[in-house]
Formats: C-alpha cells, structure tokens, sequence
C-alpha cells in the first residue's frame, strides 16, 4: 500500500506537551501513594570490603522504623541489572544485598520508613563492622591482577563473551577482516595514538525513583521510571525469585533517561520492601546517589592504529579497546562492541581488526548512556583519521571525501551489512558549506591574543539490534469510530508517543486526535523491548504500519458484512468505507457503533516486529572553537550538523532532539571530568563538582538534515536519539588543536591541559 503523507515529516506537536509545560501530576512521584513507606540504602564507604556484622539495635528503636534488610534478609540468588533481551549478555553477578561490598557507593542494608527523618534516623544509627579489603581501581591494571572484584562461585554468564570473573574479565573478543598487520606494514603513512574517555553520567533532571504496592489480588505492582518495563519485570522476577506473573511494571511519563534507566537501579529495593511488609514503598534517588551509585558512560581506553597511502587512501584500521565495567557487568559485554562496529565502518579499507578487553574493577558499575560504546570509539576513531590527514599534509574533510562510506556499499566491519541508505556525502558537503570550512580552516589569529579553529567528524550508530530487538503494537477501533493504539515501547521524552501516532494517522488517513496512545503497562501493552539502542521509531514504526494495514483490511471486511457485499469492491478512506463503482457506503463511525451490538468480530489488530539489519543513521559534525593564548580557555563558537536518519518523521522532535544530543557531547568535550581519590571515593558527586553544560555554555547550535529512503523503515525512516551525541568531542578536540596546537586525547578538554600543552611547545 502506498501510503499518504500528512503527518509524517509534519512538525506535530507532542502529545502530551499541554501536560507537560503546565505542570500536571504525570511522573513517578506525582502518582505515588502519599502512605508510602520511605526507602533508603545505606551505602558503603570503602571500595571493597567484607561485612563482618551489622549492629541494628538501636536502628531499630527509631518511633516509625518499619523495616531494616541486611544481605541474610534477601534471596542469595545474583541477577545482572542491565535491560538486555533474555538471555542477557551481562553476567549474573549481583545480589540485592550482598556481604561484600565492591565500590563506594555500594548498598550495604536497606532501610524502610513512615517518614523520611525516621529512615535517616535509622541510617545513622546503624553499625557496621567491615573487614577492609585491598581494591582494583586502576582498570589498566584489573585484567588477571591477584585481587579480584568477583571471587564468589556463584557468578555466571549466559552467554559466550569471553567473560571469566577469576581473571577480572567481563568480556573479551576479537573480529576483523583481511591481514591487518601486512597492509600497516606497506602503507606509506601509519599512526599509532591511545584515547581516553571518562565515566560520564547522563544527569537526567529525573532521578532514578520507583514506588511498589500489592494490588489485590497479592501480585507486585511496580511504577517505574524505566526505559524497559518488560525487562524490568524479568530482572525483579530473578532478583525476588518470585514468577514474573506476580509482577505487573507500569511506565508513567520519564523525565529523561539518556540510557541511564535501560538498567534497573532503583527498582529492588522498594520491591523487597513491600515483599516483606506488605505496604507500598517508594525510593527516589537524591542527586548525590545518582553521581555515586548509578549507571554512567563506560570509562575506556582505545588504541588506535591507521594506515593510508601517499595518494590520500586509507587502508587499514587496528582498533583495542580497554573498558572499565566497574564493580558490576551491566552492558560491559554490550557497549564495548560499539566502539569498533558503530566506527570502523565510516570508512572503506582493505583490511580492519578489533579487540577489546572489558574489566572489572572496584569502581561503581557502568551502565548504557545515549551513544552507548560508539560515542567512545568514535571519538578515537575520528581524532586519529584527523591525526593522519595532519600528517600526510591533507585537508581532512578531502580525506574523508576519499575514504568514507558511501550508499550502496558492503561494510565488513558492520556485519557485513549494505548500506542501503546512506547521505553521509551530501551530509558533509552541506556541513563544509554551512561552517565556510574552505575559507576557516585550519585556524584564523583574531588579533585579539585569541586563536579560532575548525575541526570535523563523522558519525554513525545503529536502528534498532538486528535479530535481537522486537517492537510491537496493538490497535482497535472504538465507537465513534475513533483508535487505540497501545504500544509497549517507552516514551522518556523523546516523543515516540507522537511518533506512533502520526505513522498510524497516516497508515489509517485519519486525524492524529482519533489517535489515543496508551503507554507501557505490562499487563495490558504488547512485549516490546524497550526504548534502547535507537529502536522506537525504526522498529515500533514498522509494527505500527504492519498493525494497521491489518486493521484497514479487517474494517472493509466488517463493511462488507454491512453492507451484503464483496470486500474487493470496497475501499477505506479514513472515514468510510464505501463502492468506488457502486452506491453502497458506511461510515467508519457507523461501524464502531455497530460493533458494539450483535458482533462476533473484534476490530483490532497486532503486529510485532524484528528486523534482521540494523541500517545506521549518519551524520557529520564540525566546530569552531576559540582558544585564549594567554590562558587556554577554550569557547565553542559554532557547531554545524546534519543528519542522515532516513526520512525525518517529526522534523521539529529531530531538530530537538539533535540539539540536546549535541549539548551532551560537548559537555562530555568540555566539561564534565570524574576523579577519584585513592581510596576510590569519586569526587565529583554533585552538580557543584560535575559540571554540566548550560545554554549559555554552548555556543551556537545550527542543524540540517539530508534524508535518505531507508527500504526497511517505515515510510523510509531510520533512527536518530544516539548518533547526535557522537561527533562533538573528536570535532572539538581537532578544533582545539588547530587553534593551539596542542592535541588532549584524554577528556575532557579543559583550559589546563591546553595551557600546559602550550607552555611544553614553548
């Protein structure tokens, strides 16, 4: 069927964006019981350590205590948190208390109470006794070291990733394609550089939060802000060890996620709470919880080797990869594979390879965050193929002109996937133009002791996980005549409620206000798995158009049931049903009323659907950054970026939503640095230390798109929440170095490191 366009590329406004701006009660905390039970975890203060015994005595005097649970109090059985598909990648290495504790940070006992003075009461007045072990927290040096984060015998991995916890291994592996190391040895120029990148948090304004209650008939009912209500309700089910029967996972609005609610963090600990007590419970993570105890961005170390001849043509990429899980694997195994497959195959080379080693260390466990592994590799990848332009004297947006990936291509190193659908060329043409790259590059003096300098980068990441990820929505007729569409994919803000619907307004040629959208509760939504990997629109989208050129098929049949015809005579135009040739004709609010009366037919209509590729959207960045000689400051003055996401289904949500990828990555870039001390406390563990950002902090933002027709999405579109986080940090750091000459492989890039790079130079 072809299908009409009037909603899709439409700049609809969101559905729920009156609720939203005038402040109606729609998140987690807004909707909770106001007898709920307060929630806390009391938190270890040493990066790894054996609990010798914990004094409750005098806890458990505090008028309006109601509960306090120790490691003897929950099921010894480990789980992972990561919201991964069954069986998940991530090794079953947690338990919901455990006697060791393995980070600063870690829960220690959970405390439960009528009031929140009485549970931080409690918190203080408990005892802990702890047999201080020596800790892993340099991840260079975790891979086979004598100390180890998991020496229990009870872990295990489902899946074959090259994981062994009596040698600090979360994952390990290797691909490639061709004889990586006789090609470097025959090009005429190689590179060899290593990259650093830190531990980012997401610093979503939302905070990980959850209240649980029995319902009643006794099951656990659990309201979440989650990215992955039917993977939340599996990981509670193994954490409790209860069947997933007794659980029912309700999805409310998200006030953001960024990844960092693809693992279940808050969720086990006001289950087992109401599991014990019987009463509703509820947690709401404090920002400092959300710095210490959370889900961040994967430190990681890339080495990167690159060849190319005199003539300007890559030849081969060598690509290591050193990440840090933490004390636990959530998405170790997962993410790390990005940071080769999401950026080898920008470019076309004769031979590539790349290994990784993922590691467990006693630092608080990473988890997925927009970008999720490309993010990092991309930004070595990227800043060496600007290294090599450098040295071989070439303009590096003509090397990549050369070199990158283009429509039609086979690439190796992305599973062997064509790119059906690829505008990257007209991307970076339209991005040389925007920026005036010709008459800005490298660097312009303004005269004013303060360097200008443009840098550039490309990008690519994925739509959906190929043969893995499954969407799937439902759709009915009402009475009246009007839709419900019920999807089980999550909407954390980014407007895929929207999205849904302008697909289904335009599959059913109907007003998107006959479109009502019920979100995620896993009693009633069709499985999906969840808003992750660049998913929704591309994968949820199809299902969309399948359900309802089922549903259009199963209207004209239900006329020519009225109507005393054949269904081949009859067409639907969104508000009836009627003979092109003939007389006869019901109207589509006729037949809703009809069906509820002396009916034997349901009018609905279900689809689900998986994709076997994963066609990347693309994209290019470039920036130009200003750089005070005298100080080393650093200011962005412009970024440029267009995107290749297939055809743009809501042009104002993309344009959104590229923004705020792009303020992300710069922070990440510019600003938002993690240390420790040596005793593995991390520093930066409010919004004070960890700076995020601002508008102001920017710079200008321009964006542009180029479409492509993806044959596999619907109505041609890809995916587009991940990839506009990638390109700023390596776009930056070239900028930066043009404009300093100093190049800071390690983020991020601040007035220091320029500074001191200048003073060596001297």
């Amino acid at each position: 069927m072809e299908k009409k366009k009037r909603y899709v590329n439409a700049p609809v406004v969101k559905k729920d964006a009156k609720a939203l701006v005038t402040g109606k009660p729609v998140y987690t905390d807004d909707l909770a019981p106001k007898n709920c039970l307060i929630v806390k975890v009391l938190r270890s203060p040493h990066a790894n350590a054996w609990i010798e015994s914990i004094d409750q005595k005098a806890a458990l005097r505090v008028p309006g205590l109601r509960c306090i649970l120790t490691w003897e109090d929950v099921p010894n059985k480990r789980f992972t948190m990561a919201g991964q598909t069954y069986p998940e990648a991530s090794p079953y290495d947690r338990l919901i208390l455990d006697r060791q504790v393995r980070f600063v940070g870690d829960a220690v006992a959970i405390v439960a109470g009528e009031n929140e003075a009485a549970v931080d009461r409690a918190l203080a007045l408990l005892k802990v006794n702890y047999r201080v072990l020596d800790a892993v927290l340099d991840f260079r040096t975790a891979k086979d070291n004598p100390i180890l984060v998991h020496p229990e015998e009870n872990w295990h991995a489902l899946c074959p990733v090259g994981a062994d916890n009596k040698r600090n291994l979360c994952a390990c592996g290797e691909s490639g394609d061709g004889d990586v190391e006789a090609v470097l040895r025959s090009c005429d120029y190689t590179i060899e550089r290593t990259y650093h990148t830190l531990a980012n948090q997401q610093t979503m304004m939302e905070t990980f939060r959850t209240f649980t209650y029995l319902d009643t008939y006794g099951r656990l009912n659990v309201v979440s802000s989650t990215q992955v209500p039917f993977h939340a309700r599996r990981i509670l089910a193994h954490a409790l060890d209860i069947p997933k029967s007794k659980i029912r996972v309700i999805k409310p609005r998200i006030g953001g996620g960024f990844g960092a609610k693809q693992t279940v963090v808050s969720e086990v600990y006001p289950a087992i709470v109401t599991m014990k007590t019987g009463l509703a419970a509820k947690m709401i993570y404090s920002r400092y919880e959300s710095q210490i105890a959370s889900s961040p961005r994967h430190e990681m170390e890339i080495t990167v080797r690159a060849g190319a001849d005199a003539d300007g043509r890559l030849r081969a990429l060598d690509v290591y990869t050193l990440s840090n899980t933490g004390a636990f694997g959530e998405h170790g195994p997962t993410t790390v594979g990005l940071s080769g497959h999401k950026s080898i195959p920008l470019y076309r080379t004769e031979a590539h390879r790349f290994r990784y080693d993922v590691v467990y260390t006693n630092r608080m466990s990473s988890g997925a965050y927009r970008g999720y592994g490309a993010t990092q590799g991309i930004f070595a990848v990227e800043s060496i193929i600007n290294e090599l332009a450098e040295q071989m004297g070439m303009d590096p947006v003509a090397f990549r002109e050369k070199n990158m990936v283009r429509e039609g291509d086979i690439m190796p190193a992305y599973y062997n996937e064509k790119s059906n659908s690829c505008a990257l060329d007209r991307c970076l043409a339209r991005a040389k133009e925007m920026m005036n790259w010709e008459e800005k590059y490298p660097a312009r003096d303004m005269g004013n002791g303060k360097v200008r300098g443009v840098g550039v980068a490309l990008a690519m990441q994925g739509s959906a996980i190929s043969k893995v990820d499954v969407g799937s929505v439902s759709i009915k007729v009402n009475d009246d005549g009007f839709y419900t569409l019920m999807i089980g994919a999550s909407d954390m803000g980014t407007g895929c409620d929207t999205i849904l619907a302008q697909m289904a307004a335009d599959c059913l040629d109907c007003d998107i206000d006959e479109i009502v959208v019920h979100g995620t509760d896993t009693d009633i939504s069709p499985y999906d798995s969840g808003s992750y990997a660049s998913s929704t629109t591309y994968l949820t989208g199809m299902a969309v158009v399948q359900a309802c050129e089922k549903l259009r098929e199963n209207i004209i049949a239900k006329a020519a049931q009225y109507l005393d015809c054949k269904k081949e005579t009859l067409e639907f135009d969104g508000k009836k049903v009627y003979q092109p040739e003939g007389d006869k004709e019901i109207t589509l609010l006729d037949i809703g009323n009809r069906i509820m009366c002396n009916n034997e037919d349901d009018l609905t209509a279900s689809a689900t659907h998986s994709s076997p590729v994963s066609p990347p959207p693309f994209m290019v960045g470039m920036a130009e950054v200003e750089v005070d000689k005298e100080t080393g400051q650093a200011e962005l003055i412009d970024y440029v970026a267009v995107v290749d996401c297939g055809t743009v289904v809501n042009p104002n949500l993309a344009r959104v939503q590229t923004e705020g990828g792009l303020a992300q990555g710069i922070g990440m870039a510019l600003y938002e640095d993690v240390t420790y001390s040596a005793a593995g406390q991390m520093y930066q563990n409010s919004l004070m230390q960890y700076k995020i950002p601002s508008r102001l902090d920017v710079g200008r933002i321009r964006v542009d798109f180029e479409s492509s027709y993806e044959p596999t999405g619907p109505f041609g579109a890809k995916s587009i929440g991940e990839i506009v986080i990638n390109t700023p940090s390596p776009a930056i750091a070239q900028a930066v170095y043009h404009a300093s000459h100093v190049r800071v492989r390690e983020l991020p890039i601040t007035a220091e490191k320029i500074f001191f790079g200048m003073q060596e130079q001297k």
